[in-house]
């Protein structure tokens, strides 16, 4: 099977090292079934301060990120992956979601733009496929984000997951949450696991975990519970 591609465009490298360096991301790079690549953007700037930002034109506060060098490394980084699908990190981007994740999971090489300051010059969407945001609030930068992505992504490349039959029963798949779930002990300070899962009862059990999961997705988001009703219509 053919390794997948992450690249990655930031101000601040260092700060994916310890995440990628971790866990199911770097057993899925020691098994060659993905790469991580980081590209400094400060090195695409042609200012000898390396500046990689600026003040927006119309006033306003804060500094804007300038099209010029984040383009340069895109195009860098699409010289060896001219196939790579990119994506900016924008709180003005299209909300990610599971149905997004299975789709980008699918391609063989992303390219990942991370914004900072008060954002990014918006001529840069231009020169990208995709913005993305990752919920309805503000960050420092798309640092964070784009780890988010990365994992969220990653877990549904083949192989990454040991058991990917897991992958079927998660939160979001049916756009619901998942069901309530138990381990030892049976009982703790008073609280016990429900009768119903000790039964060994197979179709009572998943009667039951299909009930607890929808009345869980009841209380905490309905939402999406509308988003399964307009879909089936």
């Amino acid at each position: 099977m053919k390794t997948r591609q992450f690249d990655i465009i930031t101000i601040f490298p260092e700060m994916f090292e310890s995440p990628f360096g971790e866990s199911i991301l770097k057993r899925a790079q020691d098994q060659e079934l993905l790469n991580i690549s980081l590209h400094d953007l400060r090195k695409y700037t042609l200012d000898k301060h390396r500046k990689t930002d600026d003040y927006p034109f119309g006033g306003g506060v804060g500094l804007i990120m300038n099209v010029d060098p984040i383009v340069r490394a895109i195009e860098a980084v699409k010289e060896s992956k001219p196939g790579a699908r990119s994506i900016l990190l924008s709180p003005g981007g299209k909300s990610f979601n599971q149905k997004m994740a299975w789709e980008l999971s699918r391609e063989e090489s992303l390219i990942f733009v991370c914004g900072r300051y008060e954002g990014v010059d918006e001529r840069v969407l231009n020169f990208v496929d995709d913005a993305i945001s990752i919920g309805d609030y503000v960050m420092a930068g798309g640092e964070i984000p784009t780890m988010v992505l990365i994992e969220s992504i990653s877990r549904l490349i083949p192989n990454v997951v040991g058991d990917e039959s897991s992958l079927v029963e998660e939160s979001f798949e049916y756009n619901r949450l998942e069901y309530p779930q138990y381990t030892k002990p049976r009982e703790f300070r008073g609280l016990k696991v429900p009768d119903i899962l000790l039964s060994g009862h197979h179709k009572k059990i998943q009667d039951w975990q299909l009930k607890e999961a929808l009345k869980k997705t009841a209380e905490i988001r309905p939402d999406l519970l509308s988003k399964e009703a307009k879909q089936a219509d």
